[in-house]
């Protein structure tokens, strides 16, 4: 990690994790509107621009109306229909462009300008990668619902999500070292138990998105519409009976996503009750009841989505909450060790 504190770059690392947060939560919307594979095509210079002119609009759709999801599912779209979901698309493409500029512009001039010192630029190069990574991923998930069945891969889906993520969480982590400083590496300092529980929250947290990928994947928030029922009863018959299912059947997915996130709560509460047992300061507690807060808002919004059959409003506010929770984990688990790091 960095040594050098800098506010320039502090800001434009808070900003650019903002971006990609939105650019994750658009994507969901586009995934909720089908509209993700409306570009059949991959052209990060040309696709800049959209069709101009019917006889562009004519071959664009053509391009589309020999994919499995037009042939299977929307048949009768008409041009205009089309021309939404396209526009959906684009603009999560366009949005992505601009992402990549607000990371390669600032992080050429602070190189430039030396604000990021030669011995310490490593961290910004992976970002890099990450985002050229996450790109190519989103591509690839695209493509693999071009060829035989209206709909994406899961498991790149998901792998999309958390390589955004990823990108999302070095640059906060990296963005709170310009904040608060840089912790001595050189120095090991053992793991405190309120920086366990809050590592611990931050684990499930992360299986929960990852199965919350690959519920949105199957589209298994459909299978059923009730809560706690699930399918008329509180465990279905054959969820678990193969290890398989748990990455591949859509009941035993959505199972575990619906039932796993209770386990933050009861992890969060552990923490904020050990770090009070250890009077730790007041603005550390303040900042695990807001995570405690997120976790319920979390789990509220997610039965809510079940019960409104994916209202799309409800899921993208579910999607939200959940990078605003991870940002807060992050957040606790960065003061926390730097508090079991300082002598």
């Amino acid at each position: 990690m960095p040594k050098t504190q800098n506010r320039a770059v502090m800001a434009w690392l808070f900003v650019f994790a903002f971006i990609v947060a939105f650019l994750v939560v658009f994507g969901g919307f586009v995934r909720l509107t089908r509209s993700g594979l409306s570009i059949v095509e991959w052209n990060p210079v040309s696709g800049v621009v959209p069709p101009v002119g019917d006889q562009a609009w004519q071959e664009e759709f053509a391009k589309y109306q020999l994919t499995p999801e037009f042939q299977k599912i929307n048949t009768n779209m008409t041009l205009e229909e089309y021309k939404f979901i396209f526009y959906m698309e684009w603009i999560h493409r366009f949005i992505a462009r601009l992402a990549g500029l607000a990371y390669a512009v600032p992080v050429f001039y602070f190189f430039f300008k030396k604000q990021i010192p030669k011995g310490e630029r490593g961290v910004y190069v992976v970002m890099g990668l990450l985002f050229i990574g996450q790109a190519f991923m989103g591509w690839f998930m695209v493509a693999s619902g071009l060829v035989d069945r209206p709909a994406v891969s899961h498991f790149r889906l998901t792998i999309h999500l958390l390589f955004a993520l990823s990108l999302f969480a070095l640059a906060l982590w990296t963005g709170l070292g310009h904040r608060f400083g840089f912790p001595d590496t050189t120095q090991k300092a053992d793991w405190s138990a309120v920086s366990k529980w809050t590592l611990a929250g931050t684990v499930i947290l992360l299986i929960q998105i990852t199965y919350g990928g690959m519920t949105a994947g199957l589209k298994a928030g459909h299978v059923s519409d009730t809560w706690p029922l699930m399918l008329g009863k509180l465990v279905p018959p054959n969820l678990f009976n193969s290890a398989v299912k748990f990455l591949e059947n859509p009941q035993t997915i959505v199972f575990v996503h619906r039932w796993f996130a209770f386990a933050g709560l009861v992890v969060v509460p552990l923490a904020y009750s050990v770090a009070k047992k250890k009077g730790l300061p007041r603005d550390l507690l303040n900042g695990l009841l807001v995570t405690l807060g997120l976790t319920v808002l979390q789990i509220t919004l997610g039965i809510f989505t079940v019960l409104m059959r994916v209202d799309i409003t409800l899921a993208l506010l579910h999607q939200a909450n959940a990078i605003a929770l991870f940002g807060a984990a992050l957040y606790m688990l960065h003061r926390l060790r730097a508090r079991d790091q300082t002598p």
